[in-house]
């Protein structure tokens, strides 16, 4: 896309425009729930929940891959790195991710060999450099990242690199959000759905879940009028009684997503149950090797077998990422837990709900416009 069209989706006359469209809309409560950590993160930024309406409110929802993956995955992470002879490679967001007695960055100030990659592939790269060494990929993320690592899971199997490994704490979406309409304790009037899953999944990965439950939802790309767009089409379908499943991010999302890329997924991972971090588990919305790449499972290279630990005492994440509570309502926050030092998840990505509620709220109110 050129800067100059880019610069369509920031214009502020525009902003203005979408923003007058809904403070004209008749009032009525709405809860809007964005199931994406960079759109978290976007609306903070650009300062949205003030310039909203009152009875609109925003909510943040499991959409930080490094916030929901489990105490559990955490502490197998830990437990991998402090195998003998092991590099472990791991995304940025991850080092400083508390287990239930460590995590990755305590690992290597004790003198693992625990390296920050970019991409999966440079984790490749590392194990063709090391090839007296073995290399184990934390991999984390939604469909977006899924089909990355199992390409590199077959470039590794082409070429023969056999001391490369990965631990899958890979996550899916449409189940997820199957889990929060399930739970009695989650009022949303709305999905802001994904804008990166998406490309993958296509419009049509939500159909099912839709059509169950048949609340209003919008894709969403990531600009302030992509944002401001896709709740102006979410409180239409509220006033209107009519809940569909809409595309405001025509530009990069079509219906079918892109089947190349679950094509590679689906022939490496197969669904599975999965914990999500202050959740619990969600049926078949894991993503774990299939048997016929087991050589590339860590945990069965290794031997590992983590139990699950309860999460820290006070911490509310699993409530902020459900929507149950905003950061703000936590006991911890700002107090016992701050990026410089994190209680929760939720705390030290940069897609965590809390982590931008920090920079950018204070108590409740917008620092920026």
């Amino acid at each position: 896309m050129s800067m100059k069209h880019l610069h369509e989706y920031r214009d502020a006359e525009i902003a203005k425009k979408l923003i007058n469209a809904i403070h004209s809309l008749k009032p009525r409560p709405m809860r809007f729930m964005e199931v994406c950590g960079t759109h978290t993160m976007s609306i903070f930024r650009h300062g949205i929940p003030a310039l909203l309406p009152p009875w609109i409110e925003l909510l943040s929802g499991p959409g930080c891959p490094v916030c929901v993956t489990a105490l559990k995955d955490i502490d197998t992470f830990v437990s991998l790195s402090r195998e003998k002879d092991v590099i472990s490679a791991t995304f940025g967001d991850l080092m400083r991710v508390p287990g239930s007695e460590s995590s990755l960055g305590a690992q290597k100030a004790e003198g693992r060999d625990v390296r920050v990659v970019y991409s999966v592939f440079d984790a490749l790269v590392t194990a063709r450099e090391n090839p007296d060494r073995a290399v184990v990929f934390n991999a984390v993320g939604f469909e977006t990242t899924a089909p990355t690592i199992a390409s590199a899971l077959l470039t590794a199997e082409e070429e023969g690199i056999s001391n490369f490994s990965i631990h899958s704490a890979h996550k899916m979406t449409p189940p997820a959000l199957a889990a929060l309409l399930d739970s009695p304790l989650v009022n949303i009037d709305g999905f802001l759905l994904p804008g990166h899953v998406s490309v993958i999944t296509g419009t049509d990965g939500y159909r099912a879940v839709f059509d169950r439950y048949r609340v209003p939802s919008v894709i969403a790309g990531f600009e302030p009028v992509d944002i401001l767009r896709a709740i102006y089409m979410l409180a239409l379908q509220n006033l209107s009684g009519e809940p569909k499943l809409e595309n405001a991010y025509e530009r990069a999302v079509s219906p079918r997503g892109n089947p190349k890329a679950r094509e590679i997924m689906t022939r490496i991972f197969a669904p599975a149950d999965a914990m999500w971090r202050g959740i619990g588990t969600i049926p078949a919305s894991g993503m774990v090797l299939k048997q016929e790449y087991d050589r590339f499972d860590a945990c069965k290279r290794y031997g590992i077998r983590v139990e699950e630990t309860p999460e820290p005492s006070g911490c509310a994440c699993g409530d902020i990422l459900m929507g149950i509570k905003k950061p703000v309502q936590c006991p911890m926050f700002g107090k016992g837990c701050t990026p410089v030092h994190p209680a929760g998840p939720c705390m030290v990505s940069g897609e965590g709900a809390c982590a931008a509620y920090y920079r950018y709220m204070g108590d409740g109110e917008s620092k920026k416009l």
